[in-house]
């Protein structure tokens, strides 16, 4: 019985996430779900993102935290649109709470969405909000073996951003077990190395979300003629 009410949900909430896939795509947005637990760097990412590109993409950012608006008042530092959803201790965001707030964003005008998560890797990797591609940060301090224990959040995931690499030194993080764990559960997946601190590896971040958004782009515009 408890398995078909997650069923119940988990198909109220695709369904509601196909409508959001339907009003991207015809307004050629590319929509990046950004996923990683608590303190893996998904904000300082998004900074770094929104500096580098802010000037060259349309953007928006939504948001997803148990409370507070503390991340989505980092990101608003840098001029791009902002919305926060408080999920008041729910651990993942979902179609519904997206579809809610896509009014308050100026979507014909908009050419890349990147909703941050809550953190946590398990339940946001169940649920589809209706992006075009999950994105996963992970820290080299929360361990080697995280791979292996939440396989479903990197399998649903077109690539891993492997944060904080310059503490290598310092922990017992295994890179060559790691990406060989990623790369297991998904062949195909794309393994960045990064240090959002001393800003090395993020130019492949950027040129990844640059082809991403243009390719989304192309195709509405393709869909028009």
């Amino acid at each position: 019985m408890e398995i078909q009410v997650m069923e119940d949900i988990l198909g109220k909430n695709d369904q509601i996430a196909m409508e959001n896939q339907v009003l991207f795509k015809k307004e050629g947005i590319f929509v990046l779900n950004l996923l990683g637990s608590p303190g893996s760097g998904k904000t300082s990412l998004l900074e770094k993102t929104m500096a580098a590109l802010k000037d060259e993409i349309h953007m928006a950012v939504i948001e997803g935290d148990l409370f507070t608006s503390k991340d989505a008042d980092r990101i608003a530092q840098y001029g791009v649109p902002v919305i926060q959803i408080n999920t008041s201790g729910g651990c993942h965001l979902d179609a519904l709470m997206v579809q809610k707030v896509l009014q308050k964003l100026d979507l014909v005008n908009l050419d890349l969405l990147i909703i941050e998560n809550v953190g946590n890797l398990v339940c946001p990797a169940e649920f589809n909000i209706g992006e075009d591609s999950k994105a996963v940060v992970l820290s080299i301090t929360e361990g080697d073996d995280k791979p292996l224990k939440y396989p479903l959040i990197f399998k649903e995931s077109a690539i891993v951003v492997l944060n904080k690499v310059d503490l290598l030194p310092y922990t017992n993080f295994d890179m060559a077990a790691a990406q060989n764990d990623i790369t297991s559960i998904h062949p195909q997946i794309n393994v960045l190395e990064v240090s959002c601190q001393k800003e090395t590896g993020l130019l492949a971040w950027y040129d990844w979300l640059r082809s991403k958004t243009a390719a989304k782009k192309a195709l509405c515009t393709e869909g028009e003629t």
